[in-house]
C-alpha cells in the first residue's frame, strides 16, 4: 500500500485526484498507476484501470487471477467491474468511498477475490482531503 500512496502523492503533484494503485504478483509489483482523467481527458482513466491494463500487458493476457491490487480509495461500480473481470484474486484499499465506491452500490466482488478495506485508510483519507481542501480555497 505503501508504493500505491507513491502512485497517489504523483497523482496529486500533477493535479489529479489523488488515487493510486499497484498491481502485485508473487511479491513482485508488476504495475503502477494513478489517476490520469485530467491528463487524458478521460474519465475511465482511474488509477485502477491504468494498472489494470499495465498488468495485462506485462502478463501477455488478460486475466490476473494471480495478482493483488493494492489501491488508496475504495474501487468505484466501474472499476469493480473491470476487477471482477481481469479476475483479480486480491483487493486491498484504503480509505472508503461511502459516495461511489463499490460497496454503496452493493456490487459482490469476483467470488474467488479477498477483499481487505482500511489499509493505511488514514494517510489514504489524509492526501484526498487536502486535495479538495486545496482546490476549494
Amino acid at each position: 500500500m505503501k508504493q500505491a500512496l507513491v502512485e497517489a502523492q504523483k497523482a496529486y503533484d500533477a493535479n489529479e485526484v489523488p488515487v493510486g494503485a499497484v498491481i502485485v504478483t508473487n511479491n513482485t509489483i508488476i504495475a503502477r498507476a494513478h489517476n490520469l482523467t485530467e491528463r487524458l481527458h478521460d474519465v475511465t482513466a482511474h488509477a485502477e484501470m491504468q494498472a489494470i491494463t499495465a498488468a495485462a500487458n506485462f502478463l501477455n493476457g488478460k486475466y490476473l487471477n494471480d495478482c493483488t491490487l493494492y489501491v488508496t480509495l475504495e474501487p468505484c461500480v466501474m472499476c469493480m467491474g473491470a476487477i471482477y473481470w481481469a479476475q483479480l484474486s486480491g483487493i486491498v484499499f484504503g480509505a472508503e468511498d461511502p459516495k461511489r465506491g463499490f460497496q454503496q452500490a452493493q456490487l459482490i466482488p469476483h467470488p474467488k477475490a479477498k477483499v481487505f478495506g482500511g489499509v493505511m485508510a488514514e494517510e489514504s483519507k489524509m492526501i484526498l482531503q487536502d486535495f479538495f481542501r486545496k482546490k476549494r480555497a
